[in-house]
């Protein structure tokens, strides 16, 4: 199951409490103030993971707790330190304060990590000539996850246009592929191995109009195409389920700019796919005459003409 969002609660450990005591022996009657200071509290640290590529183990595991520090002890002893509690994230994954709204960190690299919530300083015992003191309280956040899939190049189209048949003519993912809309339910991420490049594509559930607005299955997945160089916008020219290529291309392009202008801006690919069908030649030469731009002619299902295709996406890239 793919989860792209998660609400998590956490709480670093509190220090622990510094040491109240009093060394005596035949010299010292007095006593001396030999109290050892708290350990600190555990931070809770949240750190990438190239291995993890969803969000799901939140779905069960939301709260999150770091040990209180060691307490002091005479003979200045002091408190031994909570060791860091680890929260493993993808690749992607932004963190967000629930509280006030403000993006703590982006974390897009392997090993990239942040302290989420600092553990509490430990207590300070009496050896300073001063009272004992209790350990501060860690800190508690309820924090916001949300993933957005680092793809080079990103496929956007409406549904049965062919996105799911393109990634698994050109890379090596295997998503699902059927005759009908919405067989794509979450993200496909493949890699592509062009002729002097290797990059990163993405397939997200088709569009339909209004997306941008929350119809449709492709609105919460536009996210994830964000972060992409470069997008393949892919056309059914058959128009194989009565739909007519030119306004698809326009529908398509008003989402993505509807959206994001960012997103809109990014460079596209045109790419005419389903040509091995009766009709695609008539609808393609009217499109040409309409929208003024470089279209790869291709058939997904053959793997026609996909080597163009991805060499021009590369040197887009």
């Amino acid at each position: 199951m793919f989860i792209d969002s998660a609400r998590i609660n956490v709480r670093a450990g509190s220090g622990g409490k510094g040491c109240q005591s009093l060394y005596r022996d035949k010299y010292q009657r007095q006593g001396r103030p030999d109290g050892g200071d708290g350990g600190k509290g555990a931070d809770i640290v949240v750190i990438t993971d190239h291995n993890l590529l969803t969000l799901l183990d939140f779905q069960h595991h939301r709260h999150f707790f770091g040990s209180n520090g060691g307490h002091g002890s005479s003979n200045h002893k002091r408190g031994k330190s909570a060791e860091e509690v680890i929260i493993r994230v993808p690749l992607g994954t932004i963190i967000q304060d629930a509280a006030t709204g403000s993006v703590l960190r982006d974390l897009i690299n392997q090993g990239d990590s942040v302290v989420v919530a600092k553990g509490g300083n430990g207590g300070i015992g009496n050896w300073h000539r001063k009272e004992a003191t209790p350990g501060e309280p860690g800190e508690e956040k309820t924090l916001i996850l949300n993933l957005k899939l680092l793809a080079d190049v990103g496929i956007v189209g409406f549904p049965n246009a062919g996105k799911s048949t393109l990634v698994t003519a050109v890379s090596n993912a295997h998503p699902k592929i059927a005759a009908y809309p919405f067989t794509t339910l979450a993200p496909v991420l493949g890699v592509v191995n062009a002729t002097h490049k290797r990059f990163v594509i993405a397939d997200i559930p088709g569009l339909i109009s209004g997306a941008s607005e929350g119809r449709g299955l492709g609105d919460k997945f536009l996210k994830h195409i964000e972060r992409t160089k470069v997008l393949i916008h892919l056309l059914d020219m058959a128009g194989f389920e009565g739909r007519d290529p030119v306004e698809d291309y326009k529908k398509i392009n008003l989402e993505l700019k509807n959206y994001s202008r960012e997103l809109y801006r990014k460079p596209q690919v045109v790419c005419a796919n389903k040509m091995d069908i009766t009709g695609a030649k008539e609808n393609l030469r009217r499109f040409k005459k309409l929208v003024k731009k470089p279209v790869y002619e291709i058939s997904a299902l053959n793997k026609t003409n996909l080597e163009e295709l991805i060499d021009a996406v590369a040197k887009k890239i």
